[in-house]
């Protein structure tokens, strides 16, 4: 809810405009690329910021002008009943201006534009937590199939029965990682698995973290050949005939923080080469994210898409047909479409707490909302 705190931040935004503008037009800035380009991403986002809080505003002033006039008792019948009518619809107008205006405030993160990196690990439960994170895989590819995402096999170990010990895939697609980011954690299962003979319900579980695929240039993340230990060895899994016939498999090992990554999807080892080094690319930069905030002293797990693999984040009650998300309290009796991707709505009602979250911190900063 829009309230004064977040109108005086605004106000306090409104005056960096024209020292920004000033600066814009500063030839020390303009013949600077990167710093050119990053006062232009500036002012186009306080540009949005100011544009949305007048549309804000001045459907507020609209309505309350209406109201008064509607509450007036010495207002003429006929007007009084004439804005009664117009009120209706300026009332709606309200509230996606001030969501519009909400999105507009918050932070941005850089990375949420990116390609993501998702990895999907059975937890307890042995085969039937392998199952899964099969299904969890599949309820991922379904949620990326129907946006027109790109999603790309990186690496995978199949259990004995035709779930998945771990599956690493790729993500192309609009603001992918800022999307998926809110899914790292622990996923809890209940259900009765096919390897269950009495009908029982079993529990287990699977992990899951997203990470936003890293930048060489905006990420300054340079890796050193001496740095790198490449193993090569035969493909085990699926992949067709011949996959394990050949030393196509890469692991790769960063040894200054011990980091792994491997791709063993391909055939050629060239191209397993390369996915394996978006990977281990991915994980030092989220290495790095994760070691600046705990110098900076922030409480990552209570940060929705915090990545933390040890907090339980969601439940999927099969008998039920009935998911919950812990963080948020958020349950839905739909679980079957769920598993077919239409992961949206829970989505979008994650994204909505975590923007509150941040957008408090923000005006929080500002001492008791003052400029």
């Amino acid at each position: 809810m829009i309230n004064e705190a977040y109108m005086a931040y605004v106000r306090k935004l409104a005056e960096r405009m024209p020292a920004l503008e000033n600066e814009m037009s500063s030839p020390a800035i303009v013949g600077d690329q990167k710093k050119y380009r990053k006062a232009v991403e500036e002012h186009t986002r306080l540009k949005r910021i100011l544009d949305r809080a007048d549309t804000y505003a001045r459907a507020k002033k609209d309505v309350e002008e209406h109201r008064a006039l509607v509450n007036d008792p010495a207002a003429d019948a006929d007007i009084k009943q004439l804005a009664a009518e117009e009120l209706t619809g300026l009332e709606a107008r309200v509230e996606p201006a001030e969501n519009a205006l909400m999105a507009a405030l918050q932070p941005p993160d850089r990375t949420d534009a990116r390609n993501a990196i998702v990895e999907i690990r059975a937890g307890t439960g042995g085969e039937e937590a392998a199952l899964f994170a099969a299904d969890l895989f599949r309820m991922y590819l379904h949620f990326a199939e129907n946006l027109g995402w790109k999603v790309g096999m990186i690496d995978a170990s199949v259990s004995s029965i035709g779930g998945y010990k771990e599956v690493i895939f790729s993500v192309e697609g609009e603001n992918a990682y800022g999307t998926l980011k809110y899914e790292s954690g622990g996923h809890r299962v209940q259900r009765v698995p096919e390897t269950e003979a009495q009908g029982r319900i079993h529990t287990s579980a699977a992990t899951v973290a997203v990470f936003p695929e890293a930048d060489e240039e905006e990420d300054n993340i340079v890796i050193k050949a001496e740095d790198v230990r490449i193993d090569i060895f035969c493909s085990s899994g699926p992949g067709g005939q011949g996959v394990n016939t050949t030393y196509s498999a890469v692991r790769m090992t960063h040894l200054p923080t011990g980091l792994v990554a491997q791709s063993q999807d391909e055939r050629s080892q060239q191209r397993n080469k390369a996915k394996a080094m978006i990977v281990l690319k991915a994980r030092i930069l989220e290495h790095r994210r994760t070691s600046e905030a705990e110098r900076m002293n922030k409480e990552k797990r209570s940060m929705i898409g915090s990545g933390d693999r040890s907090e339980r984040i969601r439940t999927y009650n099969f008998p039920q047909n009935r998911l919950t998300d812990h963080r948020i309290n958020f349950t839905v009796y739909n679980l079957d479409r769920v598993m077919e991707g239409n992961l949206q709505p829970l989505l979008d009602a994650l994204g909505r707490h975590d923007a509150d979250l941040k957008l408090e911190k923000v005006i929080g900063s500002l001492g008791a909302g003052t400029p």
